[in-house]
């Protein structure tokens, strides 16, 4: 029987070994790289917090100052937390213009998604000439600026009657809000199954019953996310307010919105010097949107997620 050879350099049995330090195989470089990407990536994202925290923090704690104490320092704590500026804020008309807003925004937003959904859902389960063309001529819209719209906007709606109305504010933002709306809900309808509208179809019952009743349930985390969006870029919309909202005459009510009262508030504030008031205007503009934002965000993440899969 033959004894194994044992190297004379090694120690061990058997022939001797060419094979260098074992390299990393390509799934712990994958895990390494992936690794060093989440730590980037948590570390952006604990740096864009800040960059959003911060501001609204300061803007909060001024609206419990003194002006002494925001121009002494601007990141002290209150040393009264009272809320009269607050008060003072609400007397210079940030409530009516809090009001304003929101009548603008019902419907606004409302009409949008009406007529968003209901044109998204016919381009997305129904064939026909020209399907194609008037989808991408609704995405088109989304990358006209307002800017360039301004002035035959003005002159549109002075012809109609409609500046300074709520009813003129509430057709431009729909106009400007549908593109948004139809690409996104058009992605949400084409993921949904074809089998319950044939079903319902089958059972009687009409189109516009098989949407309202059927679709539009199945839709609704779509529809609060894309509702969420529309809410938060009508609600800061400054530049439309600001062009179409103008007085036209010593007797017209003054029907300014949000935006446009808290630049108001901030030139009266900066000659009677009292910047806890607009801070206190900012602090309640901001507090509307966070609670619905917190509200309906489980809500939000499942619309964007369901939209992506089949």
């Amino acid at each position: 029987m033959s004894t194994p050879i044992k190297d004379p350099i090694e120690g061990v049995d058997g022939p001797r070994s060419s094979a260098g330090p074992r390299r990393a195989s390509q799934q712990e470089r994958f895990a390494d790289s992936g690794r060093v990407l989440n730590v980037f990536s948590h570390g952006f994202l604990a740096l864009w917090a800040v960059l959003i925290v911060l501001p609204i923090l300061w803007v909060v704690l001024g609206s419990f100052k003194t002006d002494a104490q925001i121009g002494g320092s601007a990141w002290t704590w209150p040393a009264d937390w009272s809320f009269g500026a607050f008060q003072r804020a609400w007397d210079k008309g940030v409530g009516g213009f809090l009001l304003h807003t929101a009548i603008v925004l019902v419907f606004s937003v409302g009409l949008t998604m009406l007529f968003g959904s209901m044109a998204a859902y016919v381009l997305a389960r129904y064939e026909f000439r020209g399907n194609r063309a008037l989808y991408f001529f609704f995405v088109a819209g989304a990358m006209f600026p307002p800017y360039l719209a301004l002035v035959p906007l003005f002159f549109m709606l002075k012809n109609f009657g409609m500046l300074n109305t709520y009813q003129g504010l509430i057709l431009v933002y729909v106009a400007y809000s549908m593109p948004f709306t139809v690409f996104f809900m058009y992605a949400f309808f084409r993921t949904l199954p074809t089998a319950l509208h044939e079903a319902a179809m089958l059972d009687g019952c009409s189109h516009t019953r098989a949407f309202f009743q059927v679709m539009m349930p199945l839709a609704k985390p779509g529809l609060v996310s894309v509702g969420i969006f529309n809410v938060l870029g009508q609600w800061n919309q400054y530049i439309l307010p600001l062009t179409l909202m103008q007085k036209q005459s010593g007797t017209d009510p003054d029907r300014s919105v949000l935006t446009q009262g808290l630049v108001n508030l901030m030139f009266q504030s900066g000659y009677k010097n009292d910047m806890p008031a607009l801070f206190a205007g900012m602090t309640i503009a901001m507090v509307p949107v966070l609670v619905v934002y917190l509200s309906f965000q489980r809500q939000v993440q499942a619309g964007l997620t369901a939209g992506t899969l089949k």
